[in-house]
């Protein structure tokens, strides 16, 4: 085994390097969520940066290992330094982040008020719980994949990605995306525009409140694009077709009680069913 010692480290997350064979070695107290993890990661992060506060702090996923309290003291410890502004998490359970944030109410501590997750018309399951809870909570909701990793294209589209020899992301759609994109494709007709990717924008945006959509591109026009998507308003009819092309079960219970009908104003809740009255949700 080489065991040349490596270079004198450069910063303070480099004095926990381990020796390995390459001189360069794991940083093994740099991953999870753990609060050693969190103070080395935010202090390279801010040297890098070249900035001495983030404006928005991501848990990326759960690690299954730190606690919850651990987690929202450590995080908390990091607003009051005003190292960070605003906390947000990605990649977890609702019950988890739930549990995160009552902990950090009931203790005078900083709650998420971000989740980021996979949604589009293809992958729904955000629409189980996460959502639910992030009503319940004001916390916003910032989902990728929004557009289903390229795959969403019209026949125009993909035929002149064949023409110009185009590999990028997407380039193999499958049956199930051909399908949303044809009907999202009938839907940007109506608003009279070609591009399905604005549907799909406005789609996930309508869904529910303080949806901010992260979109990516590699030209300067797909961002155009998208940003013409804040302009489109989907009609009740048209988010229900759109929705009918690809199953989507929400289980037990929502399958059974419905979404809260204050938010959606259109599926009938089990009081009615019960007492057979008209009630007006608001």
């Amino acid at each position: 085994m080489d065991m040349t010692l490596p270079p004198e480290p450069k910063t303070e997350l480099g004095r926990y390097r381990i020796l390995s064979s390459t001189a360069g070695g794991k940083a093994v107290n740099y991953g999870g969520n753990h609060k050693k993890s969190l103070k080395l990661f935010v202090a390279d992060s801010l040297r890098k940066l070249q900035t001495d506060y983030i404006d928005l702090l991501y848990v990326h996923w759960w690690d299954w290992t730190t606690s919850i309290e651990e987690l929202m003291d450590s995080l908390h410890i990091l607003v009051e330094q005003v190292k960070v502004i605003y906390l947000g998490i990605s990649d977890t359970p609702a019950w988890v982040v739930s549990a995160a944030n009552i902990y950090a109410k009931m203790h005078g501590k900083t709650p998420f008020s971000v989740y980021q997750g996979r949604w589009n018309l293809m992958v729904r399951d955000l629409e189980r719980d996460i959502i639910p809870m992030a009503r319940h909570f004001g916390m916003a909701i910032c989902p990728f994949d929004v557009l289903g990793g390229g795959q969403l294209q019209t026949a125009k589209q993909l035929e002149a990605r064949k023409r110009t020899g185009d590999k990028g992301r997407g380039s193999n759609e499958s049956e199930e995306a051909c399908k949303v994109s044809a009907a999202l494709e009938k839907v940007a007709a109506e608003h009279k525009t070609e591009s399905i990717q604005q549907i799909a924008l406005a789609y996930v945006r309508q869904k529910t409140r303080n949806v901010f959509p992260i979109v990516g591109g590699r030209k300067v026009e797909h961002l155009h694009d998208n940003i013409k998507a804040l302009t489109i308003d989907l009609t009740d009819e048209q988010v229900n077709y759109i929705e009918s092309i690809s199953d989507f079960d929400a289980g037990f219970p929502l399958n059974f009680i419905g979404d809260d009908p204050k938010e959606t104003g259109r599926q009938k809740h089990m009081m009615e069913v019960l007492t057979g009255a008209k009630i007006a949700w608001q």
